[in-house]
């Protein structure tokens, strides 16, 4: 039987999402250890996004092949009870044969925090990428909106080996201000049917120098349009990142 799972994580703690070489602390290992001391089945846990070390999610979808006699809740219940406090899937259900949370996506969603202090927030050092000059939202608004549509993107990530094109269709892009006690916090949320290694931090990092006079919106388009990977190298840092969502064809979510 196929299982779907919406998982969230703290991944402060781990080198991404994806297995790596015995030992390394990882999401899918992590995932795939619980699953087998559940089920006494080795079972290989696939993923709609490879987050990399750091990064965070809240809807990260995975997908798993196993035997189950019982419920899935009874399956999720018996696997948060085995998962690290870091990691705790959110639901499970049967999925259609043929689900794959990678390859049957129509879309991700992502958001980004940044907090502007001057002093050190403690309370955001694993949430956020902290910053002390305040950016001018307006400015990063105007980059943002440039990036919706389909466009080649290859100023800002490398394609997966598997893929070798740059070309991603942003659904939506846009900065919001949210304040908390003394601090504001700006949030970047992107939607997007796909995205390139990296990409969301580096159009972060981009748009937070254009926000504090780095570079000017013209050197940010032009390097954007020239699909220039060397012109802005700015990428953030992978703690702000949260995997908020991914969205599936209803067809592809039922049995």
């Amino acid at each position: 039987m196929r299982y779907r799972a919406t998982l969230a994580y703290d991944g402060s703690a781990f080198e991404g999402f994806q297995r790596q070489a015995e030992g390394t602390p990882t999401i899918q290992a992590a995932v795939e250890h619980a699953l087998q001391q559940v089920t006494q089945q080795v079972v290989t846990v696939v993923g709609a996004g490879r987050t990399d070390s750091g990064v965070h999610a809240s809807g990260q979808v995975i997908a798993f092949d196993v035997t189950w006699k019982h419920t899935p809740g009874d399956l999720l219940r018996a696997l948060n009870a085995r998962l690290p406090p870091e990691i705790a899937l959110q639901d499970i259900a049967e999925a259609a044969p043929d689900f794959h949370p990678r390859f049957s996506a129509l879309a991700r969603r992502y958001r980004y925090s940044v907090v502007c202090a001057q002093e050190r927030q403690p309370l955001w050092l694993t949430r956020a990428w902290h910053i002390q000059k305040q950016p001018d939202v307006r400015r990063m608004n105007d980059a943002a909106r440039l990036l919706i549509g389909t466009h080649d993107f290859a100023a800002f990530g490398k394609a997966p080996d598997e893929d070798g094109h740059t070309v991603r269709e942003i659904m939506a892009s846009q900065w919001y201000i949210a304040p908390y006690q003394d601090t504001e916090v700006y949030e970047y949320r992107v939607k997007a049917n796909a995205f390139l290694q990296h990409m969301v931090r580096r159009l972060v990092g981009a748009m937070i120098d254009l926000g504090c006079g780095k570079i000017t919106l013209w050197q940010f388009e032009d390097a954007f349009r020239r699909a220039d990977p060397t012109a802005l190298k700015t990428s953030a840092p992978p703690q702000g990142l949260i995997l908020e969502a991914v969205f599936y064809p209803e067809n592809k979510l039922v049995k």
